[in-house]
């Protein structure tokens, strides 16, 4: 009797239950009204501003000093003070949303503490990135999109180098995964990617989620497998190695380099046409300023972001295509297509397993759970004696 492929699928998928399935298809087709929310409520954040002439007060103050600390003062500035003008959209999206669906049982102190970190980091990171931008547009005249698109490159290149160095410590507590069956296994899979078996990590991920998930992240000698304690507890070996083994799949693959080159491809091609389409903008949120003037920032971002929404599909197609790539190469590696199975469902509480087809093309990041299950049992159809 030949095996049944989608009859092994369906069985999969509907053993989670009708309200289940409709829970995660709830919370889903939220997550994705939650993106146009947040851009519509940063863009009358940004026109607040300006109705209250925040920066042009701020850069008048400013006008002796250099362009570089001008640049920098009002765009950390800016990113500051939207942030917390944004504050009680980011606690109902990103933690009350949360906690109602059962996704996260982190306390608001907690939430708040993480968050304070987070927005100094990127008030940093961001006011240098966006100090960068400014010099090249002042000094580079016509031609300072494409610059923009090569520090844009060198900016993430770097924050993939440090990030699990400096800045997912100030997150998670990082420690080796202890001796046992779970890292001898895992040991093996490292060896096979060469990552060093002292790169093998188990962080408090269940501090921010309740979500099943593991990452390689990193480049070069930062490289890292970590796992979160949440996979640990709730996963059975075979399903730790599957997902392990997809996560390195992303590694072996070169995917964050793809990464980078899309994202540096997308900034040039945002930053062209912001340079176009901001005067236009500018005056429809009231700003006076020119796209050369550090007081025009919250209008760049506007467009910026704006663009950013309408390029999700091409963004999450090249990420979907990546995420098949790995899932093929933990087939592969550990040929476990049932425990892969079966740990895609469990991921299927946050993310609606049978999405439309237009709904997973616009806004999924990975294959609909359904997809990557009806995979992974053609995998075990063609591979099983």
């Amino acid at each position: 009797m030949s095996f049944d492929v989608q009859a092994a699928t369906d069985n999969y998928i509907n053993a989670l239950g009708p309200e289940a399935l409709a829970r995660a298809a709830a919370y889903t087709s939220g997550s994705h009204w939650t993106l146009l929310w947040g851009f519509l409520i940063s863009t009358a954040v940004a026109w607040l501003v300006i109705k209250l002439q925040v920066l042009d007060n701020l850069e008048d103050k400013l006008k002796h000093k250099s362009l570089w600390l001008r640049s920098f003062a009002i765009s950390g500035a800016y990113l500051f003070l939207s942030s917390l003008l944004t504050l009680p959209w980011t606690l109902y999206a990103d933690w009350w949303r949360e906690m109602s669906y059962g996704k996260t049982s982190q306390p608001l102190s907690d939430f708040l503490s993480q968050g304070s970190v987070s927005l100094l980091i990127s008030t940093l990171l961001g006011g240098l990135f966006l100090s960068g931008v400014y010099f090249f547009i002042r000094r580079l005249g016509r031609y300072w999109w494409a610059w923009s698109g090569g520090l844009t490159a060198v900016t993430v290149s770097t924050l993939m180098l440090i990030g699990p160095l400096w800045i997912e410590p100030l997150f998670n507590k990082y420690t080796p995964l202890p001796p046992g069956e779970v890292r001898e296994a895992l040991e093996e899979l490292a060896k096979q990617a060469k990552i060093q078996p002292d790169r093998i990590f188990v962080y408090n991920g269940s501090r921010q989620s309740n979500r099943f998930t593991a990452n390689v992240s990193g480049l070069g000698s930062s490289a890292r497998i970590a796992i979160s304690d949440v996979t640990v507890t709730q996963a059975s070996l075979d399903e730790v190695k599957a997902v392990t083994g997809h996560e390195i799949g992303h590694y072996v693959s070169g995917h964050v380099w793809n990464l980078i080159g899309t994202a540096v491809v997308l900034s040039m091609i945002f930053f062209y046409l912001t340079d176009a389409m901001f005067n236009m903008v500018a005056r429809r949120l009231g700003c006076t300023a020119s796209i050369a003037e550090p007081r025009g920032i919250a209008v760049l971002l506007v467009c910026i972001s704006f663009l950013s929404l309408m390029a999700q599909p091409i963004t999450n197609y090249v990420v979907r295509l990546g995420e098949i790539e790995a899932d093929q190469y933990s087939y592969k590696a550990v040929n476990l297509p049932d425990a892969m199975a079966s740990a895609l469902v469990k991921t299927a509480e946050y993310r609606d397993p049978r999405p439309h087809p237009l709904q997973e093309l616009i806004f999924y990041t990975h294959p609909s759970v359904e997809k990557r299950v009806r995979a992974a049992m053609e995998w075990k159809a063609q591979h099983t004696n």
